[in-house]
């Protein structure tokens, strides 16, 4: 697809998104006549974030279309004052990497492996750019997913909280990845598919007083046959018939809060849902929201929801859903007792365990700052280093052993039990035989001096051909095609592994070829 025709690649195709020292290296390679070594780059983590034992691979799409939008333009070279610099493009780019939406693990799966000349280089910023926050987004969204369970509707709100842009709209495509249901973001819905969702704000009903009367307050029944209906008047008839049912006075709703309800049900009848926190919820907004929705209802239209914005969020929704029973049976309506409740309010993932607890009557909850900043880690850590030259294997040797590198080109697979349970993850020199189902292994444990053995049921590869020389290899997956890949991957791992405070960690293994490499360059570079 030619980044012209594709407005998310117009939006990728930013070839000086990088930082300087990418740039001037690149330069130093050309100088030295080493522009065209061969060299690969792997892009990984170290430790999963926020305390959890996984992270969802993210960002694949977005490198996928930067790379083969990739081209400096006269006005980067200009910029860059290096003319040497005009020819460079991605033609010669390999990558292999986890598909979206699958399961990582700390210190050294690989997210990506990136084969090209030695400037390749160049693409660590970018790369890393791409991938670290839509990981760790994914993630947060993943983590929130599993407090709240499979049945409650999670909406990414937060937009207007977010870094930026940028960093809204990733923030929206990569929430729903991780398993939200939809986002507030119109542009996330126009570009990159995800379904999109909202309520009203608390603005739209306090700016109406209730002397305001609509232009047209008529409207026709869903069916479409039959005369239409005066709103405000049958509003109002049944506003007196649920005051008295609740023991209300008729003048205690307030008017404006009813005409803002009436006005957005003209104009959304069949999407009508109600703000009942402007003023108060049990005296005027539930009362209002209900004359509203039963004149509605008379019509054959439904509405499909209310929202809280304050207060206790779980007492007041059993509250809620307790009068829309007794209202529903007293005027025979059986479709208001499952009329969905909506909630937000600055909502983290422990005021999300609450919400989501056996017994909550709260359908739909809204979540934008603890999504979108991610709080409790705002950087995933990603790092991008350099393992080969030439086919040389290159090993970065640091007094700081949790900084050092896996040397030479690696493949990496994924053993799981016979039951389908995910046993290990085993990298291995990409020369190396694949490992075969039924076959003991031997493997060395990250950090230990003594090897174990294993015989795994099932062997899934990892890492997947996604550009071959600058060219796509198959049709990238669909938003949702991804996001159903991440609800598939979080169903496979252990109750341990999913825990969110203090789980168990999965262990990434290293065959035996590559361990006696990492030995050897260890061995060779000590004094």
């Amino acid at each position: 697809m030619a980044a012209e025709q594709d407005p998310e690649g117009r939006a990728a195709a930013r070839p000086l998104l990088t930082d300087l020292y990418q740039a001037t290296m690149a330069l130093g390679y050309w100088r030295a006549g080493r522009a065209r070594d061969a060299a690969e780059f792997e892009l990984f983590f170290r430790r999963c974030p926020f305390g959890g034992a996984f992270a969802l691979a993210a960002g694949l799409r977005d490198c996928v279309r930067f790379l083969r939008a990739f081209r400096l333009r006269d006005a980067d070279v200009q910029f860059l004052a290096s003319r040497t610099s005009r020819a460079l493009d991605c033609s010669e780019v390999t990558v292999r990497a986890l598909p979206e939406g699958s399961l990582a693990f700390q210190a050294v799966d690989r997210n990506q492996r990136v084969n090209g000349q030695v400037l390749v280089q160049l693409l660590e910023t970018p790369l890393l750019c791409l991938v670290s926050y839509a990981s760790l987004v994914a993630t947060n969204a993943a983590r929130l997913r599993l407090i709240a369970g499979p049945e409650k509707r999670l909406l990414e709100m937060g937009l207007r909280r977010a870094q930026g842009p940028d960093g809204g709209l990733t923030a929206s495509t990569y929430s729903y990845l991780g398993g939200f249901d939809s986002s507030s973001n119109v542009l996330a819905g126009q570009l990159r598919g995800v379904p999109v969702a909202g309520t009203l704000a608390h603005s739209f009903v306090t700016s109406f007083s209730g002397s305001e009367l609509p232009p047209d307050p008529m409207l026709a029944p869903a069916a479409g046959e039959g005369p239409g209906v005066d709103l405000v008047a049958k509003a109002q008839v049944w506003l007196e018939r649920v005051c008295a049912h609740m023991g209300l006075g008729v003048q205690e709703p307030h008017p404006g809060e009813r005409a803002a309800f009436v006005a957005y049900a003209l104009a959304f009848p069949r999407a009508f849902q109600g703000l009942l926190d402007s003023y108060s919820v049990r005296r005027s907004g539930l009362p209002n929201f209900l004359a509203v929705s039963l004149a509605l209802g008379e019509l054959g239209y439904r509405a499909v929801g209310v929202r809280l914005d304050s207060g206790d969020l779980l007492q007041q929704a059993q509250e809620i859903r307790q009068i829309f029973r007794t209202v529903a049976a007293h005027f025979q309506v059986p479709w208001l007792e499952s009329v969905p409740i909506a909630v937000s309010n600055n909502i983290d993932e422990e005021a999300l365990a609450q919400l989501a607890q056996e017994g909550s009557e709260v359908n739909v909850i809204g979540i934008g700052t603890s999504v979108v900043t991610c709080p409790q880690q705002p950087s995933l850590g990603c790092v991008y280093k350099l393992v080969a030259v030439g086919g040389q294997p290159r090993m970065k040797l640091t007094e700081d052993p949790k900084k050092q590198t896996l040397p030479g080109s690696k493949a990496a697979f994924r053993l799981l039990g016979s039951d389908g349970s995910l046993l290990m993850d085993v990298l291995q020199l990409a020369e190396e035989p694949v490992p075969r189902a039924g076959q003991e292994l031997r493997v060395w444990p990250r950090g230990t001096q003594e090897p174990c053995t294993v015989r795994p049921a099932q062997v899934e590869p990892l890492l997947r051909l996604c550009l071959q020389q600058g060219q796509l290899c198959e049709p990238l997956p669909s938003l949702a095609e991804s996001r159903a890949l991440a609800q598939l991957s979080l169903s496979q791992l252990s109750p341990a592994h999913r825990r969110l405070r203090s789980p168990a960690q999965y262990q990434v293994v290293l065959s035996e070829r590559l361990q006696a490499l990492v030995d050897s360059l260890r061995v060779g570079a000590s004094p």
